[in-house]
């Protein structure tokens, strides 16, 4: 039987939600202050339809202060430009992609927020209802421990094998590698690599937050498709509605479909370069002072960082003051590269 366990991290102007699968992060939700409520899965807005493109049966909607989405239509319900609208954010924005919305119903008035998306909290709640929700050190370990899952490409397969997880523009790729699985039955071994896959990457996209179209790349031929499909329809059952599995193909691959909800956590973490952002390595850096001024009393502590880190980390840096009182300094190096960060106390 599978356990879920719920983790809120509460830091210096981030949130982090982890929920766990059988002791292994499954889901993390990260919500940063300055982000726009608007654009938070389930958020519902009045917004005002900008433009209308009927051979794409999408509308492209104003959600007031910059905020935009798009609301896909059916031929019989096209919006008019100009029109207020209802609407509920079911897909936050992705790097090139706006957010998309679902219609509720006609509006009126300015765009603006109607009701926020639920606090994280109850966010993670709704994933295991009956789970206590664990706060404090511990789940700043489990969140510390997730976020480095998500931003792994390669991952180890229970039992053997190695798991590879590349997003593109166009789609997700899941090669599976059979590694040092050992076994005198080839078939037998690579059913059971197949089996074990399916599971994994059924966690590992949850918890990295891509959906859309994802390839699978299995190991082995003549497969079991039967026993395939079962597995993968078990694996992917959380993350549905939405959900569509194609059988094996003739090259070995299996292609799913995938609801897109919340921003890819390495688009969370990480610029455009695919390096951890400034302001990721800000929050890292908070928190390993943190980490020091609690293992330490009443100790002085020395942040040292690169200056783009340095000038990320001034509001929350002033922030973490008024908690633990002015016994830290964060100091520039230049010499420093952009992921170093040392944090000692005196």
């Amino acid at each position: 039987m599978s356990e879920r366990r719920l983790f809120l991290d509460r830091g210096v102007g981030e949130s982090r939600g982890v929920v766990t699968l059988d002791g292994r992060p499954e889901r993390l939700i990260i919500r940063r202050r300055g982000d726009d409520p608007k654009l938070v899965v389930g958020a519902r807005c009045v917004a005002r339809v900008a433009s209308v493109e009927p051979a794409l049966a999408t509308a492209f909607l104003d959600l007031g202060g910059g905020a935009e989405a798009i609301l896909p239509f059916k031929p019989d319900a096209r919006p008019v430009r100009g029109q207020p609208v209802e609407i509920e954010i079911r897909s936050e924005p992705r790097r090139g992609k706006l957010a998309i919305a679902r219609l509720i119903g006609p509006a009126e008035g300015a765009p603006r927020l109607l009701g926020a998306a639920r606090d994280l909290a109850d966010e993670l709640r709704g994933y295991a209802r009956d789970a206590a929700l664990v706060e404090g050190a511990a789940a700043r370990d489990v969140a510390d421990e997730a976020e480095a899952e998500a931003l792994e490409v390669l991952h180890p397969i229970p039992g053997g094998g190695v798991l590879a997880v590349e997003p593109t523009r166009a789609l997700t790729a899941i090669d599976v590698d059979l590694g040092e699985r050992k076994g005198a039955d080839a078939k037998r071994v690579t059913r059971a690599a197949n089996l074990a896959a399916l599971a994994l990457a059924a966690r590992l996209l949850r918890l990295k937050g891509l959906g859309g179209i994802v390839v699978i790349d299995l190991v082995g031929r003549g497969h079991d498709g039967a026993a395939l499909m079962a597995a993968a329809r078990a694996a992917f059952g959380p993350d549905n509605p939405g959900v569509a599995i194609g059988p094996v193909g003739r090259f070995g691959t299996m292609e799913l479909s995938l609801p897109r909800r919340i921003q890819p956590l390495s688009e969370v973490l990480c610029g455009e370069d695919g390096q951890l952002s400034d302001r990721t390595l800000a929050h890292r850096l908070i928190r390993q002072i943190e980490r020091e001024a609690a293992a330490q009393g009443g100790a002085r502590i020395t942040a040292r960082c690169a200056p783009a880190v340095e000038a990320a980390a001034g509001p929350l840096a002033r922030e973490l003051a008024g908690r633990i009182g002015a016994r830290f300094i964060v100091a520039a190096d230049p010499a420093f590269p952009r992921a170093r960060i040392e944090v000692t106390a005196t």
